[in-house]
C-alpha cells in the first residue's frame, strides 16, 4: 500500500511498531485553554492504540498558566508527563528535549492547539508499520492565511534544498517516527534545532499522507512571516554548505563579468583611441562589485556565527523541572 493511499483502520494488535510502546510529544506555548481538551481527546485514543504510552508535554516557558495546567493534568492522567523549559527556546529545541526523554519505541510529535487531531495518529502508524522510519501527515486542506502559506512554501523549500529530498515538500510538525531514528542525533548539542534536518541524519525512508487539519481553536500562531524566514535562514546556513557555494558562484561569475568588462575597455580604446566615458557606468560596476562582495561576506559571516555559538557551547535548550527535578540536557 502507496503512502497516499487510504489507511485501513485496524485493530491496535495488527500494528507490529506498537509493541515497543507509544510516546507522544507536544510542545506547549500559550495553550492554557485547550490542554484540558486535548488531554481528553488523548484518553479516548491512545488506549486503543498500545498497551504502553505516554504523552510528553513540555512546557516552552509559556506566557500564560499553561504549566499549571499541565500540572493539574498530570495529576489527573497518570500516563502525562510534565517538563517545564527554563525560558523560550523554539518549538524544534523543545521537541528534541521530548524525544530524549521519550520511553517508548514509537514517537509521535503534534502541535498543541488541536490543529492535528489526535484520532488522525492511526493513519501514521499503519504506515509506519509498512517498514517507513519517518511518516509525515500533510494537511489534506491548510487552514492557514496566504502569507502564512508563503512563508510556509519558502520554509520548505529551504528544507528541501537541506534534505536533499522530494519528501521536505510535505514536511508538517504532526509526525511519527521509530524512537531508533534519533540515536542519530542524541548527542547533538547545537543552539539551532530542526528536526526534520536530523530526522534525515538516521533515515532516508520517509512517507506521508495526507490527514485532516483542523482550524485553530486559540490565539493565532507563534510562527510569523518573520519567524518563518529566519527559521528557514537558520536551516539553510546551520545544516548545510549550499549558501557558501552560491557565494563562491556570484564571486566566479562577477569576476567573469569583470573580465568581460575590462575586454570591452580595451577593445575601444584599441579600435576608437578613446576610454570609457561616464562617471555612471564607473559607479554602477563599482556598486555590482560591492554589492557581490558584501553578500558573500554575509553569508560567511552567518556561519563564523553559528561556529561561534557551537564553540560557546550554548545547549539546545535546560530543563527547569521535570518531575520535581531540574536538569541539563
Amino acid at each position: 500500500m502507496s503512502a497516499d493511499s487510504e489507511i485501513s483502520q485496524g485493530h491496535p494488535e495488527e500494528l507490529q511498531v506498537l509493541r515497543a510502546g507509544l510516546s507522544v510529544l507536544i510542545p506547549v506555548y500559550g495553550s492554557e485553554s485547550i490542554l484540558p481538551e486535548l488531554a481528553r481527546q488523548l484518553e479516548e485514543v491512545l488506549p486503543r492504540l498500545a498497551s504502553r504510552y505516554e504523552v510528553i508535554l513540555v512546557n516552552d516557558c509559556s506566557p500564560d498558566g499553561s504549566w499549571h495546567v499541565i500540572c493539574q493534568l498530570a495529576g489527573q492522567y497518570p500516563w502525562l508527563r510534565p517538563i517545564n523549559l527554563m525560558r523560550n527556546y523554539g518549538q524544534h529545541n523543545a521537541l528534541l528535549c521530548g524525544i530524549r526523554a521519550a520511553q517508548y519505541g514509537v514517537i509521535v510529535t503534534m502541535d498543541d492547539d488541536l490543529q492535528h487531531p489526535p484520532e488522525e495518529i492511526p493513519k501514521l502508524l499503519a504506515v509506519l508499520d509498512e517498514g517507513y522510519d519517518v511518516v509525515y501527515g500533510r494537511p489534506a486542506q491548510e487552514q492557514h492565511g496566504l502569507l502564512r502559506d508563503l512563508a510556509s512554501l519558502t520554509t520548505k523549500l529551504a528544507l528541501q534544498n537541506v534534505m536533499g529530498a522530494e519528501i521536505a515538500r510535505q514536511v508538517s510538525a504532526f509526525r511519527a517516527f521509530r524512537a531508533g531514528v534519533a540515536n542519530a542525533f542524541m548527542h547533538y548539542k547545537g543552539p539551532f534545532v530542526s528536526i526534520d534536518v536530523l530526522l534525515t541524519w538516521g533515515t532516508n525512508r520517509f512517507a506521508a499522507i495526507p490527514v485532516r487539519h483542523e482550524p485553530r481553536r486559540q490565539g493565532k500562531s507563534g510562527y510569523t512571516l518573520r519567524k518563518l524566514v529566519t527559521h528557514a535562514l537558520n536551516m539553510m546556513t546551520g545544516f548545510s554548505t549550499k549558501p557558501l557555494q552560491l557565494a563562491s558562484l556570484i564571486g566566479f561569475a562577477f569576476t567573469v563579468f569583470g573580465f568581460g568588462v575590462l575586454c570591452y575597455v580595451l577593445v575601444r580604446y584599441l579600435l576608437q583611441g578613446t576610454p570609457v566615458q561616464g562617471f555612471p557606468f564607473l559607479a554602477s560596476i563599482i556598486a555590482l562589485f560591492s554589492g557581490a562582495q558584501l553578500f558573500s561576506l554575509g553569508i560567511m559571516g552567518e556561519y563564523l556565527a553559528r561556529m561561534h555559538f557551537r564553540s560557546m557551547q550554548k545547549p539546545p535548550y535546560v530543563v527547569r523541572s521535570a518531575d520535581g527535578r531540574t536538569r541539563h540536557p
